[in-house]
């Protein structure tokens, strides 16, 4: 991502226009329409994380979902659309998702910025502020008061993506491995692993996840924090696990911003939703920290595309 606040370069919205806004992560993609200043249709879909690559495939699935939001708004082509999409933190995958898009022809005037970007924007409009976000992946962007970004993490399932759904299901399907073996006790999670992955025995798990994508992997986190939520030691230790894990990339970015007041801190992502219990033990270790101004408020970062949108041009 851009250390500087990046100049869209927008046109001046009309209330006759109509603006559209895509949240799109690793597992899934939620696109809003405006028009005459007001939610018009919405709609969700797969997700479309950008792959060095893999443009085309990313902007084939962000085109239906917007198709079938216009659909709901009566409309067949937006006026500006403004993705916000996971991988998209740099410039020649940003660039070949825009020319993907401007391909599909559902909009006159394509914008690509990351997904953690609309969500700054949802939760703070331009004041400083942190977004720690999970879902397949995660990360930490945080704003200073001149419009500088600065981020912790979100290097990829190979290298980092700690606290994220990929991290929750591969640290699963370790405790189901080693409680197979002995290692380790046994834990719900060996029913419940083997029943979302349609294995019927261990022998079908090692074969499912010889060949499962990181999205695959990911899919298992809500059963995870479900068999948690329900007591289980293991998978409870996943989830604190986890929590540590999001909560300390806020706390190392914290310094980068040069704040010496509180800063306000959110979180977004599938599995920070308001009903995840793994939003509530995050914001509890955020809250232990004096540095941080704790915001509850769930973010809705496909709002957060069509601030964007309505920005006139610089």
């Amino acid at each position: 991502m851009d250390s500087r606040e990046r100049d869209y370069d927008l046109p001046s919205p009309s209330m006759s226009e109509v603006l559209v806004g895509a949240d799109v992560g690793g597992s899934k993609t939620a696109v809003a329409v405006e028009k005459a200043g007001t939610i018009a249709a919405r709609a969700t879909g797969p997700g479309a994380a950008v792959r060095p690559g893999r443009a085309l495939q990313s902007a084939a699935t962000i085109s239906e979902v917007v198709r079938r939001a216009l659909a709901g708004a009566a409309e067949l082509r937006a006026s500006v659309l403004v993705v916000g999409a996971a991988g998209a933190g740099r410039q020649p995958e940003q660039g070949e998702l825009e020319r993907a898009l401007r391909g599909e022809q559902i909009a006159e005037k394509v914008v690509v910025v990351t997904d953690i970007e609309i969500a700054l924007v949802a939760a703070f409009e331009d004041a400083p502020g942190i977004v720690v976000s999970a879902g397949t992946g995660s990360i930490a962007v945080g704003r200073d008061r001149q419009g500088k970004f600065k981020r912790m993490g979100g290097y990829g399932w190979q290298m980092g993506d700690e606290g994220s759904g990929y991290a929750i299901g591969r640290a699963a399907l370790g405790a189901v491995s080693r409680a197979r073996d002995g290692r380790s006790p046994s834990t719900p999670l060996q029913h419940r692993i083997l029943a979302a992955t349609r294995s019927s025995n261990f022998d079908e798990l090692v074969s499912w996840a010889a060949t499962a994508s990181p999205a695959e992997v990911a899919a298992l986190a809500p059963h995870v924090l479900e068999v948690a939520g329900a007591g289980d030691v293991v998978a409870r230790g996943i989830l604190d696990y986890a929590a540590r894990e999001l909560s300390q990339l806020a706390i190392c970015l914290q310094p980068q911003l040069g704040e010496r007041d509180k800063i306000s801190v959110a979180l977004a992502g599938g599995l920070l939703e308001a009903s995840t219990p793994l939003r509530g033990v995050v914001l509890a270790k955020l809250a232990e920290h004096d540095h941080f101004t704790v915001v509850d408020t769930p973010i809705d970062a496909a709002l957060g595309a069509l601030a964007i949108a309505k920005r006139p041009a610089p």
